[in-house]
């Protein structure tokens, strides 16, 4: 998992109307990631990704290479309490 800044990662994506809230988790024995958002009903996930491609051209994020993640998984939630 990258150790660089990405708060504004979670930033963006909780500026989307339904965004509940976003974690970024660690294993710190393995350095390996997991990141984690919850979303009202009916907020489309490529609209978050749409909103966080935008923060990142505005801050240049893609002008220096950076670790991205190998694979990407939306899972819908089905049951909580």
């Amino acid at each position: 998992m990258p150790d660089d800044d990405r708060q504004w990662v979670i930033d963006a994506a909780k500026g989307v109307p339904g965004v509940l809230n976003a974690y970024h988790l660690v294993d710190p024995s393995t350095g390996n990631g997991l990141s984690v958002a919850f979303f009202e009903d009916g907020v489309d996930p490529v609209a978050v990704k749409a909103a966080i491609g935008q923060r990142a051209a505005e801050i240049g994020w893609n002008r220096v290479p950076h670790p991205a993640p190998r694979s990407e998984t939306i899972y819908q939630l089905m049951r909580w309490g």
